[in-house]
């Protein structure tokens, strides 16, 4: 059974940077394709960027594309979500998110929750002002 365990989140600053790691066990991560959601308190749950098994491709929501960067090492089981230029309106918790069936979701599966099949419990981000 595939879990994933985020770790980095904290209270920060707004213009502050914060680097959040997920940690994977229980399968071949090398098969998964990686990503990162957010939930806000009232709000959706909501896409923040995505990696192919292979890492050759990444995808970030349009909000944070120029500021987050996510990657992953599949010899670590590891993926990080490098955040910079942090701001109030990215306080949420982060889940971490595998997908072993991203073919059958579409060239846009990277965004859509219910390609992913596991999920972390989630740590939390918050950004003072």
């Amino acid at each position: 059974q595939v879990q994933l365990l985020e770790s980095g989140g904290g209270l920060v600053q707004a213009g502050a940077s914060l680097r959040l790691s997920c940690a994977f066990s229980g399968s071949t991560m090398s098969r998964y394709g990686l990503g990162w959601f957010r939930q806000a308190p009232g709000k959706d749950r909501e896409f923040v960027a995505a990696i192919t098994n292979d890492a050759h491709r990444t995808f970030n929501e349009d909000s944070v594309k120029d500021r987050f960067t996510v990657t992953r090492d599949n010899k670590q089981n590891s993926m990080w979500l490098q955040m910079k230029i942090l701001k109030p309106d990215d306080t949420a918790v982060y889940y971490c998110v595998a997908s072993d069936s991203w073919l059958l979701y579409g060239s846009n599966w990277y965004s859509r929750p219910k390609a992913y099949g596991f999920w972390g419990q989630g740590t939390q981000v918050t950004v003072s002002s």
